[in-house]
Formats: structure tokens, C-alpha cells, sequence
């Protein structure tokens, strides 16, 4: 399995290999993956796959964030070198038409060779390269995009050749969320005590600290939500962000001095599971460049009501149990979030939902669908 980005980075393609890779160890598949990986000591412990490491890193602007990839030819060298080697029945490549290890798999790597599409929407530069690279993309004997955006977008740049590719979603490790599900459902036995009257209603945010995100959407929506606001608890509620990035300083310049703003910074996996299990309302304010809502499942998973943007990924996610509002509209989320705050059995029917939603997201059964497509190209390559 190859890996675009440098696994020593958070990210949400490097989190979706991992939890596919452990997934598939665990169905007795047996799992090596390659990417870059600048810091060695950072590299996640991997499970009981193998990782196989191709050299550093560079930060590049890419569909209006930054990407950690590899394009020198040295990590180029040693991802062909290693795919060569390993005798693979099938090379699976996250994001082929990244420059680095996923493009140089694609270009020269030995087949049968499945690809995953994440990205949604293309620029000038991402167009013309798919332009240029489809003389090679008949290598890819299967494709995958991860949500009906992610397809249009890989159409787009490759053509229709690959507009009928199957749709199999990201997935979610439901194990790292279940003792939040177990805490819900001690709470609705009574066998948890209820929220004490004085302690104030939550919102959280997670994610990076850069346009796209619509983080500003948010604390303009939460700022204008306490300002006008008649209900007391509605005026006492708190934000907690999750994440940093590059809009961190200028954001807290502008918003810094409310504190009732938890700016916490990045955290672990435990602890984002912990806020999120904690919170009365999740807010995923995006503005666009979203394939798919990982984020969503996550806060679904730990029984947390949704509040999104009306994206397409978002959209596909989430489905029923999310409440969606217009993209950049802060006014309109200012209103959504009052009264989903200010109605506690609308909280607990969508968190219902979007705990019974989750299921079919949890990496087992991501897994099970490659799994198929794995055997296959296998029998394919073998017959």
C-alpha cells in the first residue's frame, strides 16, 4: 500500500491508510506500507503491518491547504526499488497522480495495481498533470474514489475512463470511540449522573487552522450566538478547537480574548475522542475541497450531534444524522446551532442516528470490500 504523504505527519489520507492497513492485518491480509517518512521518531506504531520508509518530506500548497510529499527522485528511487522487491499480489496506491512515492508506483511500479482517489476538486496545475499522465493511467487495473466528489474530480482530470469507478467510502476505527458509545448508553440506563445545572453547553471544532476549514465561519457564528442570544445557557456555551495551522495566530488576534474560546491546540487521538464524547454539538464549518467527512464519522461515532457545511462529502457522510447549513454562512449557523443547543431531544435523535450510521463505516467493513477487489486482480494476475 503506498502512501503519498509523510507518515510522520497527521493527515487524513495517512489515517485512512493506517486504519485500512491494521484493518486488513486483522482479516489476516498481510500489509506493507510505503511512504515518506521525514521524522522516524514520529512514525505511529504500526500495528502488525510492516512500514517502509522513502526518504523526507516537503511542504507544497495543494487544493488550498499544504501536503507533506516526496517528489525527489531519491524517494522515487526507493519506492520502485521496494515494490519491486516485496512481490506484491497487489500494489494499492492512495492518491496515484501525487508527485513522489503514489505517482512513481503508478508510472513504474509492477502490477496488478489498484488506486484510491481522495481529492476534491482540481486546479489548473492538478488538471494539466492528469492531462499529461493519461498515457500512463491505463497501469491502474481497478480504481476507487472515496465519495462521488472525489470521482467527478478524478474524471475530471483523467477523463471518462474512470467516471464509472465504484464509490467505497472512508472508514472510521469505531474500537478507538467505544467507550464513548459505552458512556452513552450508561448515560440514557441513568446509570451516569445527568449535567449539572451550572455546567455550560459545548461546542467543538476539529480540524486545521486554514481557510478551507472554516474555522473563522465558526467563531463568527459563535460570537454573533452568545450576542444575541436571550437563554442564559446559550450565552454561558464554550467552544473548544482542536488543531492548529497556519490562520492560528491571526485567529487568536481576533478571537483570543473571549474565554470563552478553549484554544487547545493538537492533541492525541485519545484526548480528541475524550472532547468530542464530551461535547453537546460538533461543528465541521468547511468551505470546500471536502471528498469526504472523516471528521463527521468520528464525532458520530463518539454519540456527538453534527452541525456541517452542505457539502457533497459532508453530505454523504453523514446523511440523515447531521444538520447541514450553507457554506460561509455564519448567520445561518449561528441560528442552527441555538437551536440544536437549546433542544436536548433533537441532540439525542441525531446522535441516535449517527451512532447507527457509523456502522457502516468502521474499517472492518471498508476492509471487507477491498478485500474483494484484492482477490480479484490476484486471480486475475494468476490466471
Amino acid at each position: 500500500m503506498v502512501c503519498p504523504y509523510d507518515w510522520s505527519v497527521p493527515g487524513g489520507v495517512q489515517a485512512q491508510v493506517e486504519g485500512l492497513a491494521a484493518a486488513l492485518q486483522r482479516t489476516r491480509v498481510s500489509v506493507v506500507v510505503v511512504a515518506p517518512a521525514t521524522n522516524r521518531a514520529g512514525v505511529r506504531p504500526a500495528h502488525d503491518f510492516e512500514f517502509v520508509g522513502v526518504g523526507k518530506s516537503v511542504s507544497v500548497a495543494a487544493n488550498g491547504s499544504r501536503a507533506p510529499v516526496a517528489p525527489t527522485p531519491a524517494a522515487v528511487a526507493r519506492t520502485v526499488r521496494a515494490l519491486r522487491h516485496l512481490h506484491a499480489d497487489v500494489v494499492h496506491v492512495h492518491e496515484p497522480l501525487v508527485p513522489g512515492p503514489s505517482l512513481a508506483a503508478m508510472i513504474a511500479g509492477p502490477r496488478p495495481m489498484l488506486a484510491t482517489f481522495h481529492r476534491a476538486g482540481s486546479d489548473a496545475l492538478y488538471r494539466a498533470e492528469g492531462l499529461a499522465l493519461r498515457v500512463v493511467a491505463h497501469r491502474l487495473d481497478a480504481c476507487v474514489a472515496v465519495s462521488d466528489a472525489a470521482r467527478e474530480t478524478a474524471a475530471e482530470v483523467l477523463g471518462d475512463d474512470v467516471s464509472a469507478m465504484p464509490v467505497i467510502p472512508n472508514g472510521v476505527d469505531l474500537q478507538k470511540y467505544l467507550h464513548t458509545m459505552t458512556l452513552v448508553t450508561a448515560a440514557e440506563s441513568g446509570a451516569a449522573p445527568a449535567r449539572a445545572p451550572s455546567e455550560p453547553l459545548t461546542i467543538a471544532f476539529v480540524g486545521r487552522h486554514e481557510e478551507r476549514k472554516g474555522l473563522v465561519v465558526l467563531l463568527e457564528a459563535f460570537e454573533r450566538l452568545r450576542l444575541d442570544s436571550t437563554s442564559p445557557s446559550l450565552r454561558a456555551v464554550r467552544l473548544e478547537i482542536i488543531g492548529a495551522g497556519p490562520a492560528t495566530t491571526q485567529l487568536k488576534a481576533r478571537f483570543g480574548g473571549d474565554e470563552a474560546i478553549v484554544w487547545l491546540g493538537v492533541v492525541d487521538d485519545l484526548e480528541k475522542a475524550r472532547r468530542l464524547a464530551s461535547a453537546d454539538v460538533f461543528v465541521a464549518p468547511s468551505l470546500g475541497g471536502e471528498s469526504f467527512g472523516v471528521v463527521l464519522l468520528e464525532a458520530m461515532a463518539a454519540g456527538t450531534p453534527v452541525i456541517a457545511s452542505d457539502l457533497p462529502g459532508y453530505r454523504m457522510a453523514a446523511g440523515d444524522a447531521a444538520c447541514f447549513v450553507p457554506v460561509g454562512d455564519a448567520v445561518a449557523l449561528a441560528s442552527q446551532l441555538g437551536a440544536l443547543l437549546a433542544d436536548p431531544h433533537e441532540r439525542a435523535r441525531l446522535a441516535a442516528l449517527a451512532r447507527e450510521r457509523v456502522k457502516e463505516y468502521s474499517f472492518e467493513t471498508i476492509a471487507e470490500r477491498y478485500v474483494s477487489m484484492y482477490a480479484s486482480l490476484a486471480g486475475d494476475r494468476s490466471a
